[in-house]
């Protein structure tokens, strides 16, 4: 290694250390070719070292860290051989161990003959810019890491909007290397357009220095995108973020608000808070709700469901929708609500949990349909189903409902109720008198009267026509007390109903049958309770009428046997088990004239059975009108018979007719048809018709009587005098003969009163033209008797006994023949 002379080492301070001290660095001298080396003292305090304890120039190097030395060494070798300087950075280690950063610098001094006399340099410390460079490049890797790993995309403009970095995001969202993309404006790189909303909000943030945010479309990636800009001195840094899939989301969100905006349904939605009070709280209503509802959304959010309930929302419907939410389980229902203003309407809900990104139970979702108009139809359906649309009483259906239910009630099975049957007495009168308006008008306020008689839990029903039903349940566990107050109860009803009436403009006074049976759970059915309360009440108007009467056994009895008479009868008729018998009727000289046919039975068990045992039968269950058609018919045929015989050609027929039969529409018809299909002459036919036909309607009695006597039928009243015959209408009537009833004839001869009433229909009969005949004729002094006061034609067992037309022919055989054209009846 050369030698380098050293500096002088008491160099005399002066302007070399104010330059050393301003820059910071210590200077050294190499003299030659001593290779004696010296330093300032400021060097040799930056190596930690003093003046004197500058090392001999073969150990020179050491100053420097190893990694510098062969450098250093190479400069040096340089500068010596043909003094080329040097400026090198590098490391030296202080006497303490330190290391520093230097830059280290020399030249060569030549004399004139241009001989390298000398090395002369300073050593600089670089430590502390070293370690801020350092620190810098740390912090920018650290940057530029950062940015690497950011997952928006990052980017960074000039103030002309300008690219100078973009991380890997960047590239992936731009779909471009950052080698094309740097140097392009933002909005080039977007859109390509100078004048769209990135290049406006780019230059307008420049120009105010405000951090920006915004979403815009962007045409070369084709999405949406979100940046959000941030001014700093050399431009401005940017975010950007993909958005399209929150855009849609959002715009989805926006059409679903929307759509549930505008639904006709009401949408609320609550928090799945505790179900007890006051309930989960509302956080969201359609318009729908105030619509439907009349509370604002500012009214109804905060608040619970329960600001709709009132009054009538049925409890039992609340509790089941309140264990549904308490399990989490969808629920159905239908309840009554209210509006703000108080009105009442019907909701149809169903209500769903929701669990909001699997975070369990977060909310509650109610879609409810206002119902209200289809609730009206139901109940309109099912009032024209179960009540009667002129009163607007129960019908028969709710009425079998409410007894199957007071049947059924296990809580109490002792407790005793009572069913009464009400039918309103001569309510056809009315009817047919004042027409079908009027007697509509009597049911109504009798409905009403009804109703005012009974407790708001007893039922009032019609069954039909003027048919009501009174149910009194629950009247104690004692019968008897029960049937006390079912009794007070039916004597206000009859109180009631028997006060007069105004329908429109008529004064009516009316009264009703009432029958009663006991109910209690222990032994009827529904239709044993009918049937016995019904029993009960035509027992009443048997009793005649305005009164009460309560079921007992014997009743029902009763009601089996004529029910079991009616299968009988009706099974008869068809089987041809009906025979007539006929009784002579004779006239005033003894001789035959003619005869009654009297219907018998052939039972085909208990043998031949007589009218009184099935006539009144008949007439209850209208069987009277078939049977009696076969009578006249049979008869018709009879006499058709007998025109046939010089011996009875003469002969007439007398047919007994019911009420009921007369009253039938067809009646007059049925005789004539008879009449003309038998090819007889109809004054051979004498219809014997009961007094008691002339109790009522008189005008469509006289009207039939007469169509009948201008046929040529003859006309007889039978059982005259027992009945409810008026004189003022006697006259009236297109009669030709009279029958005195047997219970006169019986007792002529010795009741006074009797005899006074045979003679005094006697008279009656010849004041008005018309014939008389007495039957029940049993001894020749009774015949006698009544041929004194001018009767003449006898029917009685003085003559003959009913007989079966074969033997009645035998008995006519010994009859001698009456006079030519005589008949006397």
């Amino acid at each position: 290694m050369p030698v380098i002379p050293a500096l002088p080492q008491n160099l005399p301070p002066g302007p070399l250390v104010v330059l050393e001290r301003a820059t910071g660095a210590g200077a050294w001298m190499l003299a030659l070719p001593s290779h004696q080396l010296t330093w300032t003292a400021h060097l040799a305090a930056m190596l930690e070292m003093t003046p004197e304890q500058a090392p001999p120039w073969t150990n020179a190097l050491d100053v420097y860290a190893p990694e510098s030395r062969a450098c250093m060494a190479a400069a040096l070798q340089r500068c010596l051989a043909d003094g080329t300087a040097f400026d090198e950075e590098v490391q030296v280690i202080t006497a303490r161990g330190q290391r520093l950063w230097m830059r280290s610098l020399g030249e060569a001094l030549r004399d004139d003959s241009g001989a390298i006399v000398q090395l002369s340099g300073v050593l600089k410390d670089l430590t502390a810019r070293k370690r801020a460079e350092q620190e810098s490049q740390s912090l920018t890797m650290r940057l530029a890491t950062t940015l690497a790993s950011i997952t928006d995309a990052f980017a960074t403009l000039d103030r002309e909007g300008r690219l100078t970095y973009i991380n890997r995001e960047s590239e992936r969202l731009l779909r471009a290397p950052g080698t094309a993309l740097l140097g392009q404006t933002l909005w080039d790189a977007l859109d390509g357009n100078d004048t769209g909303r990135v290049h406006q909000e780019i230059l307008e943030m420049l120009g105010s220095g405000a951090s920006r945010e915004f979403e815009v479309f962007c045409a070369i990636p084709d999405r949406w995108l979100e940046l959000r800009a941030y001014p700093f001195a050399e431009g401005v840094a940017v975010y950007l973020r993909d958005v399209s899939d929150k855009r849609q989301s959002q715009e989805q969100l926006l059409l679903l608000q929307t759509c549930i905006a505008h639904l006709n349904d009401i949408v609320m939605i609550t928090e799945a808070g505790p179900v007890d009070a006051p309930g989960p709280r509302i956080v969201f209503v359609n318009d729908a709700f105030e619509r439907q509802t009349g509370y604002s959304p500012a009214e109804a959010l905060g608040q619970t469901p329960r600001m709709l309930q009132g009054q009538r929302t049925q409890r039992a419907e609340l509790d089941r929708i309140r264990q549904a939410l308490e399990q989490a389980r969808p629920v159905r229902a239908e309840l009554i609500n209210y509006k703000k203003n108080g009105e009442q309407f019907w909701l149809e809900l169903d209500i769903v949990p929701v669990d909001y990104f699997s975070r369990g139970l977060t909310h509650w979702v109610a879609v409810a349909r206002d119902i209200t108009e289809r609730k009206a139809a139901e109940e309109e359906i099912e009032h024209l189903a179960f009540y009667d649309t002129l009163t607007q009483l129960p019908n028969r259906q709710l009425l079998m409902d409410s007894l199957r239910t007071a049947l059924s009630h296990t809580g109490n099975p002792d407790r005793t109720g009572a069913l009464m049957f009400i039918d309103l007495d001569n309510f056809k009168v009315l009817n047919d008198t004042r027409g079908h308006a009027t007697g509509d008008l009597l049911l109504q306020k009798v409905a009403t009267r009804l109703n005012s008689c009974v407790r708001l839990r007893d039922t009032v029903g019609r069954l039909g026509g003027d048919e009501f039903v009174v149910l009194l349940e629950d009247l104690g566990d004692d019968p008897p007390l029960a049937r006390k107050k079912a009794e007070v109860v039916a004597q206000k009803i009859l109180a009631t109903l028997s006060e007069p009436c105004d329908l429109s403009g008529l004064d009516y006074d009316g009264t009703c049958s009432i029958g009663i049976t006991l109910i209690t759970q222990h032994q009827k059915s529904v239709g044993d309770l009918l049937k016995q309360a019904d029993l009960a009440m035509y027992q009443a108007k048997a009793a005649g009428r305005n009164t009460i009467c309560f079921f007992d056994p014997g009743m029902q009895a009763l009601a089996t046997a004529n029910a079991a008479l009616t299968y009988e009868l009706r099974q008869g008729l068809r089987n041809q088990e009906f025979v007539l018998h006929y009784q002579p009727q004779v006239g005033p000289k003894g001789f035959m004239v003619g005869a009654e046919a009297l219907v018998r039975w052939q039972h085909p068990l208990r043998g031949l059975v007589f009218p009184d045992s099935f006539i009144p039968q008949a007439e209850e269950s209208g069987l009277i009108m078939p049977l009696g058609k076969w009578v006249l018919e049979t008869a018709c045929a009879q006499l058709a018979r007998w025109a046939a015989c010089p011996l009875t050609e003469k002969f007439s027929i007398a047919v007994n007719v019911s009420v009921r039969q007369f009253r039938h529409p067809e009646f007059v018809e049925q005789v004539m048809a008879a009449i003309a299909t038998a090819g007889i002459s109809a004054h051979r036919l004498k219809l014997e018709l009961t007094e008691s036909l002339l109790a009522n309607d008189m005008d469509v009695t006289i009207a039939k009587m007469g169509t009948l006597k201008d046929a040529g039928v003859t006309l007889s009243i039978d059982d005259f005098g027992i009945g409810y015959s008026a004189l003022s209408y006697l006259k009236h009537l297109p009669l030709d003969q009279l029958k005195i009833d047997r219970a006169f004839v019986k007792d002529v001869l010795s009741d006074p009163n009797d005899a006074a009433i045979a003679r005094t229909i006697i008279g009656l009969a010849q004041s008005l033209g018309l014939g008389v005949m007495a039957e029940g004729v049993e001894t020749e002094a009774q015949r006698d008797f009544l041929a004194r006061h001018g009767c003449h034609c006898f029917q009685g067992y003085l003559f003959c006994k009913p007989l079966p037309i074969d033997e009645l022919e035998v008995f006519m055989q010994g009859m001698a023949k009456p006079p030519e054209g005589a008949s006397g009846c």
